[in-house]
């Protein structure tokens, strides 16, 4: 069959979209390849991991009830999470090409009745992976006699496991044991604080629930009626108020040689949280001659986080903290 001029210029064109196409394939390929491999080495897209922190059906004082675990978040960008009955933690292991081996388990504050999880939680998360730091954001049960026995009990209870998991998973997140921190926030700080001061307390004590040091952010510290906070004191203690647990619960009062050194920050305006829970807890540190680092701002009020605009010179506590990491050892230049 003798061929036309018609059909070569057909056949020519067919080739030429053919290999068009083949070549756009082989970009596209290309592009994704790039892109994955970016993906994988941006540590701004490190890969988080939520863990729970107890088996199923063995969640300690647990008992049932119609509590729904809620998520909300305003105008601001702030994320409160209320009516936490399952507790996690959320790991951001920091990229192996910076990583320090050190780690810091955050606590949000909330007054013990909700978790501010993002600017008090995973911003942070973030900030310190920029630093090297991996990071472990705590969603700790929030007390509530409808959900849990011995209310009081639990966010300590959560804060220990939490600190264990870190421990005993060390090595699969390039972590080093003994650089191991616990921060916090507010009520987030008085479970930082407790766990600083009660480690080693009662017949659940355990070394590798032990910070190797800890960062209280306008922390709530005492339950002294003269600077508590009273909404975190009886949303944590519950119907078995009493004297007793009170000041059980006063960690500027516990403080021992086995508490961690400390950094802490605080507002001296601050009307929700007196400054002197700050204070107290660095007095008794100095007490017992336990390395201690404070840093008072004459304005910024409460639950800033890193928000420190118009707040004056309360903009520079986060570079402080830096040189505190650095000068420990827990960051590197």
């Amino acid at each position: 069959m003798p061929v036309t001029a018609e059909l070569r210029v057909y056949w020519f064109k067919r080739r030429l979209f053919e290999e068009k196409q083949a070549y756009s394939m082989k970009k596209t390929v290309h592009i994704l390849a790039i892109l994955s491999l970016f993906a994988l080495s941006s540590p701004s897209m490190a890969q988080t991991e939520t863990i729970n922190l107890w088996p199923e059906g063995k969640v300690p004082n647990s008992k049932q009830s119609d509590i729904a675990e809620k998520s909300d978040t305003d105008a601001q960008g702030i994320l409160r999470i209320s009516g936490v009955t399952v507790p996690t933690i959320t790991a951001y292991p920091a990229p192996k090409d910076k990583a320090t081996g050190a780690a810091v388990m955050i606590c949000p504050g909330g007054g013990y009745g909700i978790l501010a999880a993002s600017h008090e939680g995973s911003d942070f998360a973030k900030w310190f992976n920029e630093r090297g730091i991996s990071a472990f954001v705590l969603k700790y049960r929030l007390p509530n006699e409808k959900a849990m026995t011995h209310q009081h009990e639990v966010p300590l209870m959560d804060a220990m496991q939490g600190m264990k998991l870190i421990r005993q998973n060390a090595e699969k997140w390039n972590i080093d044991t003994d650089k191991i921190g616990v921060m916090g926030f507010s009520a987030g700080g008085h479970l930082a604080a407790t766990l600083s001061t009660h480690h080693n307390m009662g017949a659940k004590a355990s070394a590798e629930g032990k910070p190797n040091f800890s960062i209280l952010i306008y922390p709530v510290i005492s339950f002294l009626p003269a600077i508590s906070h009273g909404g975190s004191r009886d949303n944590l203690l519950g119907p078995e108020k009493s004297e007793e647990l009170i000041r059980y619960y006063s960690n500027e009062l516990q403080v021992s040689e086995q508490t961690p050194p400390a950094f802490l920050v605080h507002a001296m305006d601050d009307t929700g949280v007196p400054v002197e829970n700050s204070i107290e807890y660095y007095l008794a540190l100095k007490k017992k001659k336990i390395p201690a680092e404070m840093h008072l701002y004459p304005k910024g009020g409460h639950g800033y986080g890193m928000r420190t605009e118009g707040k004056g010179s309360l903009a520079n506590w986060p570079e402080a903290m830096e040189g505190w990491l650095y000068s420990a050892g827990y960051m590197k230049k």
